[in-house]
């Protein structure tokens, strides 16, 4: 029996995360939910979140995941989203330019995707959220 889960966290650019975790916590729809080895499987939406978990070693991992989908097994989760950055790998900077954008766009109420401009906010919000962590 696995004593540890196989976390792959997968954009279409790339593999961002190939590790194995003790324990996985992800933003979900209908709340943050845990993840630990012989879980009952099953398949969820995202949403742009903080992902974090906890390696072989201890050492704690935070990212930053957009909306997608986690598919859990008892023994791997696999996280499908539109991007994903490593805490570290946050520009802080863009970020912020990427609220301040977001946020005069929903001000204006001009021709405004309001959708499109809230999600936009909601990403920069939970980027700013994760490097800050």
């Amino acid at each position: 029996m696995a004593e540890n889960l196989r976390l792959e966290v997968v954009t279409p650019e790339k593999t961002v995360v190939s590790d194995d975790a003790q324990i996985v916590m992800a933003p979900g729809v209908l709340g943050e939910f845990g993840v630990l080895v012989n879980h009952t499987p099953f398949l969820t939406s995202l949403m742009p979140g903080a992902l974090h978990y906890k390696d072989t070693g201890e050492k704690e991992h935070l990212l930053f995941v957009s909306d997608g989908f986690a598919e859990v097994l008892p023994d791997r989760i696999t996280v499908l989203v539109e991007s994903a950055e490593r805490k570290e790998d946050i520009d802080l900077q863009r970020a912020e330019a990427a609220r301040e954008r977001a946020e005069k766009r929903l001000e204006s109420g001009e021709d405004v995707d309001f959708v499109r401009a809230k999600a936009a906010l909601t990403r920069a919000i939970q980027r700013i959220r994760v490097a800050g962590a």
